[in-house]
């Protein structure tokens, strides 16, 4: 369960609990940072997740891979500070148990080896751990799994695939399987385009303003059309949504406007007309937002475009995408925001945007932020 920080801040300063803001973008630094370490270790990457990926150690000895990961985990600790879990396995899905069993089990120092685990102390996690802890199963899922009576993920293991399959799915299958250890979901090491692309923030106060909505709108259309062009998609459908505070006891509001795109495009003013189109159609006054954002979805390689006979001109598109380039570039050096579209408001924090007053410094990635030292003789 969760609660507001001014209900826990009194009692938090007692022990001496700092609270800091989230900071994306030292995340996302950080999340590089790891990443190109750990590709040191084995040229065959898989970039799951911002905090997770998979490595291929099939030229590794099965008597060296728990001191190569060791190893590992010692250099991320060392260069960068941050702690990670390993865990090791025939197929993907073993690999994410043994990492969920890493972290569960100090005895283990971070690393899992499912596979140099003895039958019985496999027996011992499988058999405690619920199946809801498997990659790839859901809550629903794991619901109906329940009701079947599969409660573990060594009864999940255990399961027919093939009965599993007609139930729910062939991905189910293939979980059964990889539990078992035949190798299902393949690593997938080259650039793989993101099935959607969302940019959504909670206000830092309740919006009833339609301007202020259209900016925040706007912002997001800006963000995620800066995402779509360096992933090299373009954009089918958008969809627009506002929401009222869901756990308050006050009028609730949530619509949700989809829109398809006459021609998929990477166009960050098309799309911000598109998108404040959509707003304007979904908007009540009356209500107070708490939350606005953006998906882009039905996404395509920006190399796959069908023509558009009522579009622009060749020589118009032309432009745009030159000045789509030029906007990147200008972001890319001076950080997100350094030029945006008007509509977006002042560059300057707006009130109604996320709070961020215990925001820790971006020391890795802006010169002005740099802790300073003082050197005396």
């Amino acid at each position: 369960m969760g609660a507001p920080w001014f209900q826990w801040k009194t009692r938090a300063a007692r022990f001496g609990i700092v609270a800091m803001s989230s900071n994306y973008t030292l995340y996302a630094d950080m999340s590089e940072r790891m990443m190109r370490i750990l590709k040191r270790f084995s040229p065959r990457q898989e970039v799951y997740s911002i905090d997770e990926c998979f490595l291929d150690l099939a030229g590794v000895r099965d008597d060296e891979q728990l001191e190569l990961t060791a190893t590992m985990r010692a250099t991320v600790s060392m260069e960068i500070g941050i702690p990670v879990c390993v865990g090791i396995a025939g197929t993907k899905t073993r690999a994410k148990l043994a990492n969920h069993i890493a972290k569960k089990t100090p005895a283990l120092l971070g690393v899992c080896h499912l596979e140099q685990l003895s039958v019985q102390e496999q027996a011992q996690y499988l058999e405690q751990w619920p199946v809801n802890d498997v990659w790839g199963v859901g809550r629903k899922i794991a619901e109906k799994l329940q009701t079947l009576g599969i409660t573990t993920v060594a009864l999940l293991r255990d399961a027919d695939p093939k009965n599993l399959r007609q139930l729910f799915s062939v991905q189910i299958e293939r979980t059964v399987r990889e539990l078992r250890g035949e190798l299902c979901v393949p690593l997938e090491t080259g650039h793989q385009p993101k099935d959607s692309i969302q940019s959504a923030r909670s206000f830092g106060r309740p919006v009833t303003d339609m301007m202020d909505l259209q900016a925040a709108i706007t912002l997001h259309t800006t963000r995620a059309a800066e995402k779509l062009r360096k992933d090299g998609s373009v954009a089918g459908t958008m969809e627009v949504f506002i929401s009222t505070y869901r756990h308050r006891d006050e009028p609730q509001y949530h619509p949700v406007r989809s829109v398809r795109l006459t021609t998929p495009t990477d166009d960050t003013l098309q799309m911000i007309h598109t998108a404040v189109s959509a707003l304007q159609s979904i908007y009540l006054p009356g209500y107070r937002y708490a939350k606005a954002g953006i998906r882009l979805m039905n996404l395509h390689p920006a190399g796959v475009r069908q023509a558009d006979i009522f579009g622009m001109a060749p020589e118009e598109s032309e432009r745009r995408s030159q000045l789509m380039q030029t906007l990147d570039t200008i972001n890319e050096r001076y950080g997100s925001g350094g030029c945006q579209p008007g509509s977006a408001g002042i560059r300057q924090r707006q009130d109604w945007q996320m709070q961020r007053g215990t925001l820790s410094p971006q020391f890795t990635t802006s010169w002005a932020e740099l802790p300073v030292a003082l050197a005396k003789m």
